[in-house]
């Protein structure tokens, strides 16, 4: 058993599903390997795997610029830049996305699994925005025209990318936006071209807007926004519209931060725990030392714990890129163990 993770309108009916997932990046270099693991481990939830170690284009914003419509990026000294038309390195993020699909496809075929849902991951606007330059050497999120245009862009580019996947596996598609740059950006805390200074905070009535335009566009599709960086934005996340946010439950602290998830939870939007270590800790780790921060928190909160099985889902702390092979079957094998807990919990627990 796991638990339930969205509600799902469906021509008028409303549907329950049930499982554990990851985060997204997994180790190595092997598409068909990754994909096997993650359909074996999270059979209910899977999520089309990434690998950052194959480098250009299979990293985060590389693959995710690899979605944009009408938009093409080239890889220079300090990063992503925008371009005037595809090249290589547009096309090579490309391909090795349409490869990763032909692997998670073929994978599912293999373990004649049909999920009723899978994930996707891709990154968020902001944290794309903050890592690929203008022609002219500043970031993007520093041009007006150039925000909306990327953020229309990719708005365009993973409603695309989602009806392509659910047309492939023909599950529900989860869009997960991965913004771990978001709270630099609000915080004024990128260093410009030059290293002298920073670039401007971006307002929060603003970042929210163009949040909130992407997940509008994929209003077909469940939205989950994942930072996993201390003191994730959660207000502004939900206000924009997610449905679910991911973020690492062990980088949480004070008082204010256990305020902020109270009154999201409240709100009736999905918690997505960061809970097992995203690498191995080195020492003997039990399913009750990783999962007992969850019921604490709905203790402190003074919420039912049943909250836990009706509006959370346990993931690993980050992306498992990091992990060795042992220990991402481990880590997933912990995670979906989690779920169940969630809903019937262990005696004693």
């Amino acid at each position: 058993m796991g638990l339930d993770l969205f509600c799902l309108a469906d021509s008028g009916t409303i549907r329950r599903v049930r499982g554990a997932t990851g985060i997204g990046s997994l180790p190595g270099t092997d598409i068909d390997e990754a994909s096997r693991v993650v359909v074996g481990e999270l059979p209910e939830l899977p999520h089309v795997p990434e690998l950052p170690a194959r480098g250009v284009g299979a990293d985060m914003i590389g693959r995710t610029a690899g979605l944009l419509v009408d938009l093409a990026i080239e890889v220079i000294t300090s990063g992503y830049r925008v371009n005037s038309r595809p090249g290589r390195d547009h096309r090579r993020a490309v391909d090795l996305l349409r490869g990763d699909l032909d692997a998670f496809d073929e994978a599912l075929e293999r373990a004649g699994a049909q999920p009723e849902i899978v994930k996707v991951q891709a990154a968020g606007p902001w944290t794309l925005m903050s890592n690929i330059e203008l022609m002219r050497g500043h970031r993007v999120l520093t041009d007006r025209g150039a925000v909306k245009e990327f953020s229309e862009s990719l708005a365009e580019g993973l409603t695309q990318h989602a009806a392509q996947v659910a047309k492939r596996t023909g599950a529900k598609v989860v869009v997960q936006l991965d913004e771990p740059g978001l709270p630099a950006v609000l915080q004024g805390l990128l260093p410009t071209p030059s290293k002298l200074g920073t670039v401007p905070a971006v307002p929060e009535q603003d970042a929210r807007t163009v949040l909130a335009t992407v997940i509008d566009a994929l209003a077909d599709h469940e939205v989950m926004v994942h930072c996993c960086a201390p003191q994730p934005p959660l207000k502004l996340l939900r206000e924009a519209g997610a449905s679910a946010i991911a973020f690492d439950m062990t980088l949480v602290k004070g008082a204010a931060a256990l305020d902020e998830i109270g009154e999201t939870w409240e709100a009736g939007t999905t918690l997505v725990l960061g809970l097992v270590p995203s690498v191995d800790p080195g020492t003997p780790v039990t399913l009750k030392e990783v999962g007992q921060r969850a019921f604490t928190l709905a203790d402190r909160l003074g919420f039912p714990r049943t909250m836990l099985a009706e509006k959370a889902l346990p993931t690993p702390t980050c992306g498992l890129a990091g992990a060795t092979s042992s220990w991402v079957k481990r880590a997933l094998s912990l995670t979906r163990d989690l779920s169940s807990a969630f809903l019937e919990p262990p005696e004693g627990w």
